[in-house]
């Protein structure tokens, strides 16, 4: 049956757990379909338009919004994961603006931040993740950092929940 909410009212799935403001965990992420928007530019220099590629894709196919959604910021791409209902769908195809990406589960070093989504914050909290890998060596960095967004764009800056991940390999205790 077809709901006449959108997306963004329909609930929302989470495809993994949140990391606590504050806090820096080592968590194993779990294999999934996703959907991705690119840009060509810096992540911070899109001005939101990766995010509106998706969520327009979502709401014509009538797909449940997840959380998070995650930004790589080098390389301006977007990604929101399909829930298990959504990922075994056969009449979903891609488009100019939006194609697929299958991901296998990996682990990160993820940082728990609250405040807006902007550079600054992303930035100071890649800083204090690479300063907490020094010192946990059986954590080697294999991967580009990037943002992970927990809250849509209508949450009050002050209460927007992110994270900033690095994948990590962890290597055997000497």
């Amino acid at each position: 049956m077809t709901t006449l909410l959108p997306p963004f009212a329909r609930g929302t799935d989470e495809a993994y757990a949140l990391t606590a403001p504050g806090q820096i965990e080592v968590k194993t992420l779990p294999a999934a379909r996703l959907l991705r928007a690119t840009s060509g530019q810096d992540y911070f220099a899109a001005d939101n338009g990766l995010f509106m590629k998706l969520f327009r894709y979502i709401d014509k196919n009538n797909i449940s919004m997840t959380a998070p959604v995650e930004a790589q910021v080098a390389t301006g791409a977007m990604v929101f994961y399909l829930g298990k209902e959504a990922a075994a769908r056969a009449d979903l195809a891609p488009t100019p603006q939006v194609d697929f990406v299958q991901r296998e589960e990996r682990q990160v070093a993820a940082i728990g931040v609250r405040g807006s989504y902007s550079r600054e914050n992303y930035d100071e909290a890649l800083g204090k993740l690479r300063a907490w890998l020094l010192s946990h060596p059986e954590a080697k960095i294999i991967g580009e950092p990037y943002a992970v967004y927990w809250n849509s764009p209508f949450v009050p800056f002050f209460l927007k929940k992110s994270e900033v991940h690095l994948p990590v390999q962890l290597l055997p205790a000497k």
